[in-house]
Order: structure tokens, then sequence, then C-alpha cells
């Protein structure tokens, strides 16, 4: 049996090694991915502020994969076709039984006017990069930072993240008292997520703020952001000499190029709860190109689910696990949606930290907690060396 994992980071990488775990020489499993490195994308938040360097946080694929018995191919996948079970890539076509997409999103930097050419991003290694020589530049003239997330984004944790990073860096450097420091979010109310809040979130990040001095914003868009400014959608203007935006996510090129996938209209693909494609039997979907409608209430700022790193591990092993039933005539397949995985979540906050469990990432829950640590960020710190490590040796059936 052949088959073709498109995409190797949290899902893909999991969902190949996995496959071939469990098949072993029943398999051949091949993975595509433009680049040549796992990245650990949740220390990227580190990266400006010159915590981390993008090589602390990588992992080398070919070594990894090729040692665990996965070929790995680098190159862009362009096309799919479901009926002929072809995957065509810049490099060649590639046939597949069995085909995983676990390409991860793009991100949609024109949700708003001036949002591609005037704000900063921290969620790829070369735009953290980018905010950090800007950041070295801002310590010599320091005025006021705007930071938080647009319309229709689900990434606020790591929004959050960068925010209290921000503010413990500007204290490192001695300009703290020269910045006033702003957040804006869609969410309905601090500590929303995308997941409907936890219990106390709402009151403690409320005391982050009062005791950071931040200022903040609720159930606000971006209508345009400026070299010097960022315009409200509730009609309000902030200057800001640095600007940090978490802006949506959408499907890649390759699921838009691919329309017998019929994806949902950001791009996305709607799954069953086995992560199986809802039309084709042998196409399966992990990670972030799961299609997850929200589940809450909105406000008048739209804003999406969070689509982390833990849930896409774990869709990456179900999917993993669905295909080795199928190789061995098993008819039932293990179903979790993506609301009912366990939410487990470690937010930094400036070399301390929040730490957050419930038994499900949506409601409703029956165990929901949030845990402050306001002596070092030792558990986040923990949870990217372990996450190495796993990656670095191919033990992707670990937790």
């Amino acid at each position: 049996m052949k088959v073709v994992v498109i995409g190797g980071n949290f899902a893909g990488f999991t969902a190949a090694i996995e496959i071939k775990r469990k098949l072993k020489d029943n398999v051949e499993v091949t993975l595509i991915d433009r680049n040549p490195d796992f990245l650990f994308i949740p220390s990227l938040i580190w990266v400006p502020t010159k915590r981390r360097e993008i090589k602390d946080i990588t992992v080398p694929r070919r070594s990894v994969l090729e040692k665990r018995g996965v070929n790995f191919v680098q190159t862009i996948a362009e096309k799919i076709d479901p009926e002929a079970k072809v995957v065509y890539t810049q490099n060649g076509n590639y046939p597949y039984d069995q085909l995983v997409i676990a390409t991860g999103p793009k991100v949609n930097y024109d949700v708003a006017p001036g949002v591609r050419e005037h704000a900063f991003y921290i969620g790829t290694p070369d735009k953290a990069l980018q905010a950090r020589e800007k950041l070295e530049a801002f310590k010599k003239n320091p005025g006021p930072i705007v930071i938080g997330a647009t319309q229709q984004a689900g990434c606020m944790g790591a929004a959050y993240e960068f925010l209290f990073n921000i503010e413990k860096w500007l204290r490192d450097q001695h300009i703290r008292k020269k910045v006033e420091l702003y957040w804006v979010t869609p969410e309905t109310y601090l500590g929303h997520f995308g997941i409907d809040g936890m219990p106390m979130g709402e009151s403690m990040l409320k005391g982050f703020m009062s005791m950071f001095h931040i200022h903040y914003r609720t159930g606000v868009g971006i209508k345009e952001v400026k070299a010097d400014s960022v315009e409200l959608t509730n009609g309000e203007t902030i200057d800001s000499c640095f600007t940090m935006l978490m802006p949506p996510f959408i499907g890649v090129d390759l699921i838009r190029n691919s329309p017998e996938l019929e994806a949902a209209p950001n791009g996305f693909l709607d799954v069953l709860a086995s992560y199986r494609h809802k039309k084709y039997n042998n196409v399966w979907v992990a990670g972030l190109t799961v299609n997850v409608p929200a589940p809450f209430k909105q406000g008048e700022v739209p804003f999406a689910v969070p689509k982390t790193g833990y849930p896409s591990d774990e869709t990456g092993k179900i999917v993993a696990e669905n295909i080795t039933r199928v190789y061995n005539g098993i008819t039932k397949l293990k179903e979790k949606t993506w609301g009912e995985i366990p939410g487990l979540c470690i937010m930094d906050a400036g070399k301390k930290e929040v730490i957050i469990f419930s038994n499900h990432l949506f409601k409703p829950r029956t165990f929901a907690i949030m845990l402050p640590n306001v002596f070092y960020d030792l558990g986040k710190v923990m949870l990217e060396k372990y996450f190495l490590w796993k990656m670095r040796h191919g033990y992707a059936q670990l937790p």
C-alpha cells in the first residue's frame, strides 16, 4: 500500500511516522513538504526578543524520517486529483492508495488594508526575524505598541504570549515607561481564546493587564493599519510605532487548486469525526487543514477557533490509527472531533506562565482549569524541550 502525506509539521510528521511504525513493510510512506525542517512553531514568540534562534527550534526532517523508513520529498505539492489518486508536485507526480493532507494554513494578510505592509507577524521564521530587526531599531526611538489579532483570526494564544513577552522585554531594555502598550482583539472578552473561555480566565487576564499596565480593547477588528497608527472598527485610532497582529488562517493554494476536494469557503476541508474526507474514503485530513466551525456565539466582530500543536498532533495519530484499521479490514474507526480533544496549553507570560487544561477543548467540559505560575515559565520550556526531543528521535507515538 502506498501512502502519501502532504505536510510535515505536527500533524503530518506524526501521521507519517506512525503509519510506518504500525504497518511496517506492508506500507510505503512518502512525506512531501516544501521545507527541509520541522519547526516548533510555539517557540517563534521568543525569536523577536532573541530568547531563541531559529536553529534552536528546528529539526531536519530527512534524517529522522528516513531512519523511520519514511521517504521524504522536498518539493511543492500543486494539485491533488482524488479521482485518479495522484498528487502533482513541482518535482513529479505521486500516486497513492491513501492520502493524508496536513498542509497547515496560509496567512490572510489582506484581511484589512495595511496589515500586509505595516503590521508584523510572528508565525513564520522570516516574519519573526523581521520583527526582531524592527525591535532593535525601536529600542533607540521607543513609542506606543499595538499587539493583538484581526477579525476572523483564531490564534489568540500566541498573540497573548507575545504581548506579555514584549512587556517583559521592554522592562529588560529599561524603556517600559516610555511605551504605551495596547492589546486589541476581536474576542468578546479577555481570555475567550476562541474556545469560549476557561474558569477564572477573564478575571486572571484582567489582573495581568492591570499588573503590567496594558491598555486593552475587546470586540474590535482592524479597519486599517498605517505606518504610525492602527484604526479599529469601532472608530478609534491608536498611535503605534510597532504593530504585531495575528491575521486569520485560510486554506493553502494546493487545496484551492484541487476543486474536487470541495473545500469550505475558507479553504479548509470538512471531515467526519474519523478525519476521513466526507467524499473520498481514501483521503484523510489532519492538523490545521481540518475545517473547524466556531461552536460559540459570535460578537459583532467574528473570530475563529484555535488550531494548535497538541490537537494537530492528536489528529495525526487518529489518522494513522484509522488508516491502519482500514488496511487490516476493520470497519470501526476511531472518532474524536476537534472539540472533544483535551485542551492542553501552556501560555507564556514573559518568563511567567499559565497552565491551561481541560478534558475537552470546547464546551461542554467536565474539567477545566487555569493555573498561573508567576515564578518562571519552566513548564513552557520543558514542553518545548520534550517535543523537540520527541521529533528528533521520531518518537511520534508518545503523547
